[in-house]
């Protein structure tokens, strides 16, 4: 019994790793959020798709178990790192009854990486990633992370700043991040990180509570350190010399 939990990265296969894309041709039966599986649509003819929607996160690793019980090889997939925000965890914990199924966990580009590549290099030092999703974690913990990571000085790289129903998780964010860090700190987001639409802006902490963002949003906090270099987002690592 073979089941696969799959980071496929911002979504394509030019942006997969080539393990990830060799696993997936292994497997005749593929689980994932509608979303994610019309990202990589052109891997998955003749496959069978077990597709599920937000939330429904629980279902769709138990369906894809009862598959790979049923003899079916499986790929669970999540866009970026399976184990970032993403269904590894979740599916070894509804396999931990059934040690006979053989579980891999293959990883992907998470959007902090992605996302950084795109405005240029805002995760050269220490950085922490913080999810604004309070489905799953309490705002109030929250909080404290991100007042941790502001004293800490580390760049943050923020996942789920917002939906719809989750308008001001952002603003409300910035303003704990404000108690700490300057309002000229440089910021950036990107939007759409490697699909078709992909936006980024540069702009401060000050401005960035102003900002519109949703769930295909990650937004990026830098450090004391973090400055603008001909239109790209740097944190100097230290090198001596430059």
């Amino acid at each position: 019994m073979k089941l696969y939990c799959i980071g496929i990265g911002p979504g394509g296969a030019e942006q997969m790793t080539s393990r990830a894309v060799r696993a997936l041709e292994e497997c005749d039966c593929v689980a994932g959020y509608g979303l994610y599986l019309d990202l990589i649509q052109e891997l998955l003819d003749g496959k069978t798709r077990i597709q599920t929607g937000m939330t429904r996160e629980v279902d769709r690793c138990t369906a894809a178990r009862d598959a790979a019980k049923d003899g079916h090889t499986v790929a669970v997939v999540s866009s970026g790192d399976a184990g970032v925000y993403g269904m590894a965890g979740l599916l070894l914990e509804v396999c931990a009854q059934d040690p006979e199924i053989q579980i891999e966990v293959i990883p992907g580009v998470t959007a902090a990486l992605s996302g950084g590549a795109v405005l240029g290099a805002p995760l050269t030092n220490d950085f922490a990633c913080v999810s604004l999703s309070d489905l799953l974690t309490p705002w109030e913990v929250i909080e404290k992370r991100l007042r941790g990571a502001a004293q800490g000085d580390f760049c943050i790289a923020l996942y789920n700043p917002a939906s719809k129903k989750r308008t001001d998780h952002l603003q409300r964010a910035c303003d704990i991040l404000l108690e700490t860090l300057p309002p000229e700190t440089v910021c950036g987001t990107v939007r759409n990180i490697g699909r078709e639409g992909e936006t980024y802006t540069l702009t401060t902490l000050g401005a960035l509570r102003n900002i519109q963002a949703d769930m295909l949003t990650t937004v990026f906090v830098g450090n004391s350190r973090t400055r603008v270099i001909n239109g790209r987002m740097v944190t100097p690592r230290g090198y001596r010399g430059v």
